[in-house]
């Protein structure tokens, strides 16, 4: 029983490396290949006494959404303008089909009124608040 024990310690073991590296090498890859999209912000103003300065994100292509009629899981169809900045075309529940020039965002919708699309919040250094304010 004991040989037993060590063996399926060392399996999940060499399971958990193996998911960091492919982890790993898919965020490497988004880093080599992938596209810069800039996404639009929405005004909100948090503090934390707790955590320090940060900002609580809120982007405007998730503005306007009722997601009682949008998949819980997805993607949002976004497409770039000239400046590089992405604007929502749809919400779709697969990867494909998509257009020239569109991209996916995975995002999740806890709730009706909220959808999550990426970081929630920015962390920066304190006093260095007046560099974000605008």
């Amino acid at each position: 029983m004991k040989k037993y024990k060590w063996i399926i310690i060392f399996l999940n073991l060499i399971l958990l490396l193996v998911y960091f590296n492919y982890s790993i090498a898919k965020k490497e890859e988004l880093l080599t290949d992938g596209q810069l999209v800039l996404l639009e912000l929405a005004p909100i103003d948090p503090r934390s006494l707790m955590q320090g300065d940060y900002m609580a994100l809120r982007y405007k292509i998730s503005e306007d959404i009722y997601s009682e009629n949008i998949p819980k899981r997805g993607y949002c169809v976004v497409r770039l303008d000239s400046s590089g900045i992405a604007h929502k075309i749809r919400f779709q529940k697969n990867l494909t089909p998509l257009n020239d020039r569109e991209f996916l965002i995975e995002y999740t919708s806890p709730d009706k009124w909220n959808v999550n699309i990426g970081a929630e919040s920015f962390f920066f250094q304190e006093g260095q608040a007046e560099k974000y304010e605008k």
